[in-house]
């Protein structure tokens, strides 16, 4: 990526009026601080505070062009994300997503499983306008993909080619990549 291109990482919380460093908040940070790769995070709990943060980046935010990848951290089953106890599906949110995520890679850290089949996964990108979705095919128990998910975005800082740079990952970490099943579709 280079020293104009962001990640917009939106989180879903409990609440969120309680502010807690997450897990990925600390990454998110020492991948600023450690690569220089900068990052908006926001929280939200619900469909509406989804809707409204990307609202915000969408209309009021100026350097939208330069967010590359869109990270969401949401629970969830199947293809489906939870917000609020409320579950949402896969083409719920490439319809919320309508037409605004050109050229974005919409990645989904692990705390929920991405399983899509060929026509799911062109319907997302068809409506949407994204160039890419990512995830992971399996959660763990006992690890987050925080750190990989790391890992992926660095890679984009020297090169734009998503296969390259999933090849690359694969190499790189191999066994994290299959435990957790790191998808893409695009």
């Amino acid at each position: 990526m280079d020293y104009d291109k962001f990640i917009y990482c939106l989180e879903a919380v409990p609440d969120i009026e309680i502010f807690r460093a997450t897990e990925v908040y600390k990454n998110l940070e020492k991948l600023a601080a450690e690569q220089g790769i900068d990052s908006i995070y926001k929280v939200c709990d619900s469909i509406e505070g989804l809707e409204e943060s990307l609202g915000a980046l969408l209309y009021e935010d100026h350097n939208f062009k330069n967010y590359e990848i869109i990270y969401l951290v949401m629970q969830g089953k199947g293809n489906n994300i939870c917000l609020n106890g409320y579950y949402y599906s896969i083409e719920e949110i490439a319809e919320l997503f309508e037409g605004k995520m050109k050229g974005k890679i919409i990645h989904f850290a692990n705390a929920k499983i991405l399983d899509l089949n060929d026509d799911e996964a062109q319907y997302f990108l068809d409506i949407t306008g994204a160039r890419a979705i990512s995830g992971y095919g399996h959660m763990h128990p006992t690890i987050s993909s925080s750190n990989l998910d790391r890992v992926f975005f660095s890679l984009f800082e020297d090169d734009d080619n998503l296969v390259e740079i999933v090849e690359t990952l694969h190499e790189k970490h191999y066994a994290l990549c299959k435990l957790l099943d790191f998808r893409l579709y695009y």
